[in-house]
């Protein structure tokens, strides 16, 4: 005998069964609807690129974790986001393309860092960006919270907020403080403040000899709390004589009010001075979405603007703007939080069950029938007993059973069985179809 192999995968990989697999692509599924409903157009790229391409903006820990391989002569490389293959795509095809273009994917990415609870080596990315040619409008940092909230009401996971920052103002602030050396540290620390707390922050300032004083106007700064309106009051009213600061404020503003065109409740976003977003070629607006009920499990869509998206493969000036869903690891938080809605978890609506051989002919021409009228059919084929086909039904969580047996098949006529109601009836074809779909 052959040694056998132990059947497993790598770790840090997600692999569903059948019924939560259903779960995750109706979670999918209605993103993608979403986001095409925005006018957002689907894009597919490769899941490998060269090396060279991919890497050409990485570094440090991002390169670390690239998943790296020859073929050949070529130096290749799995897309660790789906922001980068856009970028180069983007500039590639740059003549060919309608701007502001739109675009969603949905895809998985690779990344080689170690594996825990939540994290993935390989997981689905839900993005969507806008790019424009030279300008970009406004308006459009309104439109992606209205995504993110049509998004998540029909995901109905419960009640979230949309917090709403703009990097101007955080750094227009920082350069008012003369620092601007320090910024990019700053605002990575600034970004950790839930995780870490206000101690903590004040601790990891204090390490980039930040003296106390303006440690004191950080945390006074970004503690700055109200309403949308309130928040903007406040900060106009610091009487900051620094275009950047004033820049942002103008367009945070213009943000909000462009949001209420939307229909967006107001209690769906929040701006939050702390959001910072760590990924520094952020310049504009920036988002993170928070369940309110569950914090712990941090953002579950982020992203935001940026200047430039493709100054590494072109000299065209492409601004954009976008966000992200981790779906892989909010996918297996909400089921760990149990928050995934009780959905019907199986796609099959009616299971065709032939009594003998005899009767499988007639069995095959109806379950036919229902496929040509959009009824979800299967046909049981098995040589089982009849417990054990209606057993496979009930496991399957299918609502509805066809016995077919010599009676029917002469008689032309069927016997449906509902197993949620445990009732059945006879019925001729015709009348079985609306039966199942409820007309």
């Amino acid at each position: 005998m052959k040694n056998k192999v132990e059947p497993k995968i790598l770790p840090g990989m997600m692999e569903l069964l059948p019924q939560d697999q259903i779960q995750f692509n109706k979670i999918m599924d209605t993103i993608k609807e979403v986001y095409e409903s925005f006018g957002f157009f689907p894009l597919d790229t490769p899941v490998i690129e060269y090396s060279n391409v991919l890497l050409a903006k990485a570094g440090g820990e991002t390169e670390k974790q690239i998943y790296r391989f020859t073929k050949g002569d070529n130096d290749l490389s799995l897309r660790f986001d789906l922001t980068v293959p856009l970028a180069r795509y983007v500039a590639q095809r740059y003549n060919e393309l309608i701007f502001p273009f739109k675009r969603y994917q949905i895809g998985k990415v690779y990344r080689g860092e170690r594996p825990q609870k939540g994290r993935y080596r390989e997981f689905y990315q839900c993005d969507i960006d806008v790019i424009g040619n030279e300008t970009l409008s406004m308006v459009y940092d309104a439109e992606i919270p209205a995504v993110i909230y049509n998004v998540f009401k029909k995901l109905d996971f419960g009640k979230f907020t949309i917090r709403i920052n703009n990097r101007k103002v955080l750094n227009g602030f920082f350069d008012s403080l003369k620092l601007n050396d320090n910024s990019t540290d700053i605002l990575r620390i600034i970004d950790k403040i839930e995780k870490i707390g206000s101690d903590n922050v004040i601790k990891e300032l204090e390490e980039l000899n930040i003296d106390s004083e303006k440690i004191t106007q950080i945390m006074n700064f970004i503690k700055i709390k109200g309403s949308n309106e309130e928040i903007i009051t406040s900060l106009k009213e610091m009487n900051l004589q620094n275009e950047l600061f004033s820049t942002g404020i103008n367009e945070l503003e213009q943000t909000i009010n462009y949001i209420k065109d939307f229909n967006i409740p107001q209690e769906y976003y929040q701006i939050d001075l702390t959001i910072a977003r760590g990924l520094d070629y952020y310049t504009g607006t920036v988002y993170e979405t928070i369940l309110d009920e569950h914090p712990s499990l941090g953002s579950i869509c982020s992203g935001g603007k940026y200047e430039n998206l493709t100054g590494y493969y072109t000299d065209q000036n492409l601004p954009g703007i976008g966000i992200s869903i981790g779906l892989t690891r909010l996918y297996s938080k909400l089921k760990e939080a149990n928050l995934i809605p009780n959905i019907n978890n199986n796609l099959i609506e009616c299971l065709v069950v032939p009594m003998d051989k005899q009767c499988l002919k007639y069995a095959i021409k109806v379950a036919t029938t229902l496929r040509e009228n959009k009824i979800v059919t299967d046909v049981y084929y098995q040589e089982k007993n009849m417990k054990q086909k209606m057993k496979f039904a009930d496991r399957q969580n299918i609502p509805f059973v066809i016995i077919i047996g010599e009676e029917e098949m002469n008689n032309q006529i069927l016997t449906i069985k509902n197993m949620r109601e445990s009732t059945q009836q006879q019925l001729p074809l015709e009348k079985v179809i609306s039966h199942i779909k409820g007309e």
